[in-house]
């Protein structure tokens, strides 16, 4: 498959948005992923009783730099996942496209072709966020490297959450759905007011009412889908020296299946439990998505010229190759 110039533009702009999103939210991504993994002991007794117990344990353990722990496996990561997932998308559009004949791309089609590259990405990229996981999950200052993180399981248990994390590509599909539809109520009210006042001028969504009900859309996306995201979160997590009970009945052994993660936290926590971590989840999903696509905006233009640039140069001394020989 020969590489789409178009494509390879839009997936560079989306890997150095994820980049510098991934980098500044770290912090806060730690100490939520830390908070989401814990299940309350067999006594009930929780270690965290919000994501600021997190960050104040590694101020009283002097362990702030940990908080980065994991950090080039969760940029390599998120890297690789958005380069991946933007080429692929980008690919897909264009491929559907040329062979449908269409001008344009209907609302399902475009999510059919999100959620295909969302799941072609996530299959690859998997054995990275598994690892980030358990890294930020250790106990500060007792991180490994990737290797390392890697090696202490078998192949497979690289694949930990594999089920789910294709399972919440449908959370993008939901946040657009939500979108589209809000967007059309918002421009429908907009419309019928600016027509009851005589002004028949076509009505556009404005950046800030983007940007709003972009917010909202995502949140009401994560609320639907974060029981799933709490129990990849547990699955992934990496194993406590705390964990209360014998070895036979540690979290970590009993959680690491689906049906084991949801057992626990209901027997642990019950319905509510699902919902632990909510609110940093919201809070980190928002933020990155916002600079994610502002960075991936800002440095589009950039990127062209950049690749553009390479592209000239690389067929400039093709032809001096062929001219030579």
């Amino acid at each position: 498959m020969a590489l789409n110039f178009d494509s390879l533009v839009e997936a560079t702009s989306g890997a150095i948005g994820a980049l510098v999103s991934t980098t500044v939210l770290y912090p806060l991504d730690t100490c939520k992923t830390k908070y989401q993994a814990e299940v309350l002991g067999a006594h009930g007794n929780p270690k965290y009783r919000n994501v600021s117990d997190v960050f104040l344990e590694a101020v009283s353990k002097k362990q702030l730099l940990s908080l980065y722990q994991g950090l080039g496996t969760k940029n390599l990561q998120s890297v690789v996942f958005q380069f991946i997932y933007f080429y692929g998308y980008s690919y897909f559009k264009k491929l559907y496209l040329r062979t449908s004949g269409k001008k344009s791309i209907g609302t399902k089609a475009n999510l059919l072709l999100a959620a295909a590259a969302g799941a072609c990405t996530v299959v690859v990229t998997q054995p990275l966020d598994t690892a980030s996981s358990r890294m930020q999950t250790s106990e500060f200052g007792k991180s490994k490297e990737l290797l390392e993180t890697l090696a202490e399981g078998t192949w497979s248990e690289a694949f930990d959450g594999l089920g789910i994390s294709l399972l919440l590509t449908t959370n993008p599909s939901i946040q657009y759905t939500v979108f589209d539809q809000l967007k059309l109520r918002h421009l429908k009210g907009r419309q019928q007011r600016k027509k009851s006042e005589g002004d028949k001028s076509s009505e556009a969504l404005s950046a800030l009412s983007a940007f709003v009900l972009g917010a909202v859309s995502k949140c009401v996306a994560t609320c639907l889908t974060y029981p799933a995201i709490r129990c990849k979160a547990t699955i992934q997590a990496a194993e406590s020296d705390d964990d209360d009970g014998d070895k036979e009945t540690r979290p970590r052994t009993r959680r690491k299946t689906l049906p084991g993660a949801i057992s626990i936290i209901w027997k642990r926590e019950g319905l509510f439990g699902f919902f632990k971590g909510l609110q940093p989840q919201i809070l980190k999903t928002v933020l990155s998505s916002a600079l994610l696509l502002m960075v991936k905006e800002k440095i589009t233009k950039t990127s062209w010229v950049v690749m553009l640039a390479i592209r000239s140069y690389l067929l400039l001394g093709r032809r001096g190759r062929l001219n030579n020989a």
